[in-house]
């Protein structure tokens, strides 16, 4: 990608100068300026994806073939301006109460910090706070597609066609997400009035039956050992306490960065491949915000 930084300032972030920018973070060459420089032309759709949910973050300061770390807390050095929020890192969980003081990025400052922050990755949950604090119902559910041993992304997008039928029949419309890393994420939206925990056992149902129905493809318990050959339907992330790869998000899975990226159901075919970043950023000038139009 072209990066546009100067002297190490990239796109219209007043507050933020990127440093090291030529640092590189893939084997590529896709350096630090570069991850900026996404950052800030998708900034428009992300941030809507970002909007009142608390960040986690995967850095990667050393690069992706470097020692790579998840991050909850808000740093000590962070910038004052940057929102933060204590909450229960926890939340619908049985295990006893932790506080987190999560970050959120409500504007193209607080992506270009934690661009500056070797960030690659940003991971949400499926509900948003409120202006006070308080933590919303989910406004989406998630079915997380994840190929054993032996299957790859076409038998997630095969398997993402039965998914969207059954879900369907629910009343549900599904988005397609391949997610930058070995499958695809399912997206739906949701009324609000569903509580973490009762969609969180509901996509379970729905998992469960999937896999029943269909034993030499679907699996829908945990274990690497129950995957070979099959696609793993993973509902664990609509429980309260879990996140998901940000729609858009970069993702550090190989010597070139992947996005996690929206997709037309017609694609979901034999031959679908993961989208790198000059891609998503050439599909969004021609195509839009394919989560916008889905309702999500």
């Amino acid at each position: 990608m072209a990066a546009n930084g100067g002297a190490g300032r990239t796109g219209a972030a007043a507050r933020v100068r990127i440093t090291r920018p030529d640092k590189a973070l893939f084997e590529d060459g896709f350096a630090k300026r570069d991850l900026a420089d996404y950052y800030a032309a998708v900034a428009p759709v992300i941030l809507r994806q970002l909007a009142n949910r608390p960040v986690t973050r995967i850095r990667f300061p050393d690069g992706v073939g470097g020692t790579r770390f998840f991050e909850k807390n808000t740093p000590r050095y962070a910038p004052e301006w940057l929102r933060r929020l204590p909450l229960t890192a926890n939340p619908g969980s049985d295990k006893p109460a932790k506080t987190v003081v999560y970050p959120f990025i409500d504007d193209l400052d607080g992506l270009m910090w934690m661009a500056n922050q070797a960030a690659i990755e940003l991971h949400t949950p499926q509900w948003r706070t409120g202006p006070r604090g308080g933590i919303h119902r989910p406004d989406r559910l998630v079915i997380d597609l994840d190929p054993g041993e032996g299957a790859g992304l076409a038998e997630c997008a095969a398997a993402a066609h039965l998914i969207r039928a059954r879900l369907a029949e629910e009343g549900f419309e599904t988005t397609p997400v391949t997610s930058g890393g070995k499958g695809l994420h399912l997206y739906a939206p949701l009324p609000g009035r569903a509580t973490g925990r009762s969609v969180h056992a509901f996509v379970g149902r729905i998992a469960r039956e999937l896999a029943a129905a269909h034993p030499g493809e679907l699996v829908a318990q945990v274990g690497k050992e129950h995957r070979v050959g099959r696609v793993f339907l993973d509902w664990s992330q609509n429980h309260p306490a879990r996140s998901t790869a940000t729609p858009y998000t970069l993702r550090g899975k190989g010597a070139s960065p992947t996005a996690a990226a929206p997709r037309e159901w017609e694609e979901l075919e034999p031959g679908i491949r993961q989208l790198g970043p000059a891609e998503v950023l050439a599909r969004l000038g021609a195509d839009g915000d394919l989560l916008e139009r889905a309702g999500l």
